[in-house]
């Protein structure tokens, strides 16, 4: 059974940082691309980071040099490292996977395998 289970969110105060992670139950070894979601009250989910087969890594803007992905083969996991978080960090946070051997995209629908979602509360 495929599986992504997501853990490590909480409440932090603004300037703080937490560490996702992401545990697959399939191999996701240069075969998956995989990535971070999230969505906050009455928005839509957006894309934030994503790692490539290779190990590649690319972010949104609004993330970009605080945010950092990663991803333990050995393991099947997915990390997201958040520093100095803001209050607009707020939201859901999910992990995903993409078709097999798919090229990576900020698309939702580039992804077919997702995560349960843990919360990220970010105080000011």
């Amino acid at each position: 059974q495929v599986q992504l289970v997501a853990s490590g969110g909480g409440s932090v105060q603004s300037g703080g940082s937490l560490r996702l992670s992401c545990t697959a139950s399939f191999s996701i070894v240069n075969t998956y691309c995989v990535g971070w979601f999230r969505q906050a009250p009455a928005k839509e989910r957006e894309w934030i980071a994503s790692v490539t087969r290779n190990g590649g890594t690319s972010y949104a803007d609004a993330v970009k040099g605080r945010f950092t992905v990663s991803r333990d083969n050995a393991k099947n996991t997915l990390y997201l490292q958040m520093n100095s978080l803001k209050p607009e960090d707020t939201a859901m946070y999910y992990c995903a996977a993409s078709k097999a051997y798919a090229a990576c995209s900020p698309s939702l629908g580039a992804y077919i395998y997702w995560g349960q979602g843990t919360q990220v509360t970010v105080s000011s």
